[in-house]
């Protein structure tokens, strides 16, 4: 019953200070670590020892996971290099630097335990950097590079740490330390993509969501244990599955189970992640009763837990520094540059890892301290300086504007690609079937494209189908829960009626809550494929107030306006009535044009469907 309740607290506890952070602005890794530490001091609050099992097997499997079926597998090997270094090779000049700081500064603790205190501050947490990333706005680019960095760097630090705990057991050749990284590397590598080609192999044949949802719930930890058996590395193994089935869930998933996996792995991300900070600051109150049971004077225990947060910080800003400086193929501005150096945080793992560090280590106790030490500093120092930062170094979040204009220029691709489809198909159409489906499929792409729209204060066709479909599907909602009380329909029957209502009005439009997120400044296209003929037609000057005179002429009013680079013609986009723009194309072939609304420079080629 202690048990039960001590588990009901401590989710509470995560709720709540998740919709406290939201209110105040601050992370909920942050105040939550906090928390915890000031609960550990109060007497009701039992005392909570994490233990490393716990954490590497039970915590750090789905927390993996979760994020890796959500990262793109694209932007990570368009970025593998930059992530590969940061993963590998800036771990082990982080274990190597810590290691001779605390050599230094302790005295008889010795190489080995202080090669694995190193190992165990080194990696950065992915949690608490894509956490604090995300809800600043920092550039997409760098969130790849820290979430995939933080995907792998734990494989790096806990080979190296098994071998410093070798070491204090008895001593390790040079010679195993390689064996073992590659074998770790390798060998998790193989395991992972035999998982995935397990896992795809049962999900083309499965229908269920449910049970499709079972089979992700066990993937992770068959990943992690079957990798660790065969002492590869179980981080690696569950990363590379993850990565691969997240990438290939538009194949072998149906959209039924992708949207209830969604769903469930982001509730499940979100209670592990903050429960996981609150842990941590849980442990406070035991790890400082410990330490002042030390032989070292406590001024040598505060300057060497200050001298590894110091390093560990240090360290990683020089690598960044020195690396962006020594590469010359597509670098990084060298703000995003520092803001990834900033944004080495250390979460779970690495307190987790110091309780692998055998208790008959010299000055275990300290050590302990230090790895607590790493995780609160950075997570409160760095945590909360980013966003200043980011705004003082003038680091540009992703920009609403361009993501509404990618996302409509993709849709209306897609659009295309179905209506060719549409066409090829063999069938007899008595019903106007096909007519149903152009509308439909029409009404979705305009809502995209009337989400740039930036006439002020005026609902564009697809906010006012939204609103005025939303308060029907209220009152169709109200009258199925009347009947409901009646008790004369089934209930499973009342459960289906009310789950396509929830259905319909989750695909409703958001348009209001998107446009408002899209800036009225200056939105232009600044990337993607340049077709012959958007280089041909640059972009101009828009003509001064700018109005479609068919539209005029025909008493109707338009939506938005785009002007033809050919002839300069103005006409109205396809959500108005008149749909006049497209129509002067199919008339004249003029392929491109740009859009003619207040302070957009963004261009259209209808030849090749590309937005310039």
């Amino acid at each position: 019953m202690e048990l039960a309740l001590l588990l009901v607290s401590m989710a509470a506890v995560v709720l709540a200070g998740a919709a406290v952070s939201d209110r105040l602005h601050v992370p909920a890794p942050l105040l939550l670590i906090v928390v915890g530490a000031a609960a550990s001091y109060v007497p009701i609050v039992p005392t909570i020892h994490l233990e490393s099992e716990v954490v590497l097997l039970g915590l750090l499997p789905p927390l993996l996971y979760s994020a890796a079926i959500q990262t793109s597998l694209v932007d990570f090997n368009a970025n593998r290099g930059t992530i590969l270094r940061l993963s590998v090779l800036l771990i082990v000049v982080t274990t190597a630097a810590v290691g001779a700081v605390v050599q230094w500064l302790v005295p008889g603790v010795g190489w080995a335990a202080a090669i694995a205190i190193g190992a165990v501050v080194a990696p950065p947490d992915a949690v608490a950097a894509t956490a604090v990333a995300r809800r600043i706005g920092l550039p997409r680019r760098v969130v790849t590079i820290l979430e995939g960095e933080s995907l792998f760097n734990d494989a790096t630090a806990l080979v190296a740490l098994r071998t410093a705990v070798a070491a204090l057991a008895g001593g390790v050749a040079l010679a195993e330390v390689g064996v073992d990284f590659v074998r770790a590397a390798g060998g998790g590598l193989l395991i992972g993509i035999g998982v995935f080609l397990l896992v795809a192999w049962l999900r083309k044949r499965i229908t269920d969501p449910l049970m499709d949802t079972a089979i992700s719930f066990l993937t992770p930890f068959a990943a992690f244990v079957a990798a660790e058996e065969v002492h590869a590395s179980g981080v690696i193994s569950v990363v590379v599955a993850g990565l691969l089935l997240g990438h290939k869930a538009p194949i072998i998933q149906t959209a039924q189970s992708r949207i209830t996996e969604r769903i469930t792995w982001r509730t499940v991300a979100f209670v592990l992640e903050n429960t996981v900070f609150l842990l941590i600051g849980l442990q406070l109150d035991w790890i400082l009763e410990d330490v002042s049971e030390s032989t070292l004077p406590t001024g040598r225990i505060v300057l060497v837990c200050a001298a590894t947060l110091v390093t560990v910080v240090v360290v990683r800003l020089a690598y960044m520094h020195t690396t962006w400086l020594l590469r010359r193929h597509d670098p990084l501005p060298p703000s995003w540059t520092f803001l990834i150096g900033w944004a080495g945080m250390r979460g779970v793992v690495t307190l987790a890892a110091a309780f692998i560090i055998p208790e008959d280590a010299p000055h275990r106790e300290v050590l302990l301290l230090i790895a607590f030490t790493v995780v609160a500093g950075t997570l409160l120092i760095q945590g909360l300086t980013l966003p200043l930062l980011t705004r003082l170094l003038g680091v540009p979040a992703p920009d609403p504007a361009e993501d509404a204009l990618a996302r409509a220029t993709l849709l209306q691709q897609a659009a295309d690609a179905g209506f060719k489809r549409l066409e090829e198909l063999d069938y007899e159409d008595h019903h106007g079937v096909a007519a149903t489906i152009r509308s439909r499929l029409d009404q979705r792409t305009f809502a995209a494209w009337e989400q740039l729209a930036t006439t002020v204060d005026e609902e564009t066709p697809s906010e006012l189908y939204a609103r005025i479909r939303g308060e029907m599907i209220e009152a169709e909602r109200a009258k199925v829960l009347k009947v409901r009380s009646n008790g004369k329909v089934p209930s499973e029957v009342v459960s289906q009626v009310l789950g396509m209502l929830d259905i319909e009005e989750s695909m409703l439009d958001a348009g209001s809550a998107a446009r408002a997120g899209v800036r009225t400044g200056s939105l232009a296209f600044t990337g993607g494929r340049q077709c012959d003929d958007l280089v041909e037609h640059p972009v101009v000057e828009t003509a001064p107030d700018p109005g479609c005179e068919e539209c005029l002429a025909d008493g109707t009013r338009w939506v938005s306006l785009r002007q033809c680079l050919e002839c300069d013609h103005v006409g109205c986009c396809d959500s108005s009535v008149g749909k006049h723009a497209t129509a002067h194309f199919h008339e004249t072939l003029h392929p491109v044009v740009q859009s003619a609304q207040p302070d957009e420079s963004w261009r259209w080629c209808y030849v090749h469907n590309l937005t310039g």
